[in-house]
Formats: structure tokens, C-alpha cells, sequence
């Protein structure tokens, strides 16, 4: 499966659990750090738990190994490591005040197939 597949599936995975401004980077150019980051809050620390849960149970069904997740128990900032790809969920506080997209300004956004229908 192609990384943007997977992306993709873990969009929606943090979508189908109301995960608040999903976000995908392309860090090829920018990093050594993993290809793409996939970037989300949650209001609660339930919330962002439930996110993590969710993206881990995708995983599975699709036979990709989470190689590690991190942050699970104070459910603050809990880092799914997908391989090339690695996934931060945050509380919303924490969100903002690490606010990796403005970090990581020079990385281009990848567009997300989520769906919501209107």
C-alpha cells in the first residue's frame, strides 16, 4: 500500500473519532525524520485517546505495523509511528503551543481524502 493510501486511511480513521483540523505534511524535503506527518487535536484527553485507538485498529485490519506509540497515558501529545509516516495527535492546549505546522512552516501540505459529505 502507498504511503498517500495510508495517509489517507488514517485521516479518516482520526475523522471518523471527530479529530479537529486534520493536517498531512510532506516532510521528504524537509526531514530525515519520517516522509509524512499527519497532524490532529482532540478537545479531551478521552478524545485523543480514542484518536490514537482509532488509528492503531485501521492499522491492523490493514496489516501495517505501528512500529511505536508514544504519549498514550497522559494523552497530551501521543505520537503514532506508522513507519514513514508518523502521526501526532494532540489535546488542543498542546496543539497550539507546539504548533508544528508553523515548525515545520516549509513543508508542503498534502491533500487528505476525507469523507465528509456535506
Amino acid at each position: 500500500m502507498k504511503n498517500k493510501e495510508i495517509i489517507d486511511l488514517i485521516a479518516e480513521a482520526c475523522d471518523d473519532k471527530r479529530a479537529e483540523d486534520i493536517i498531512a505534511l510532506d516532510m521528504n524535503q524537509v526531514s530525515l525524520v519520517a516522509d509524512y506527518f499527519l497532524i490532529c487535536h482532540g478537545s479531551n484527553e478521552r478524545q485523543v485517546q480514542a484518536i490514537a485507538r482509532a488509528i492503531k485498529d485501521v492499522m491492523d485490519e490493514k496489516g501495517i505495523e505501528v512500529n511505536r506509540m508514544e504519549g498514550f497515558e497522559s494523552a497530551r501529545w501521543i505520537l503514532v509511528d506508522v513507519g514513514d509516516i508518523v502521526c501526532h495527535i494532540f489535546h488542543k492546549d498542546e496543539r497550539n503551543y507546539y504548533n508544528l505546522e508553523r515548525l515545520w512552516g516549509d513543508a508542503s501540505r498534502v491533500a487528505l481524502q476525507l469523507g465528509q459529505e456535506g
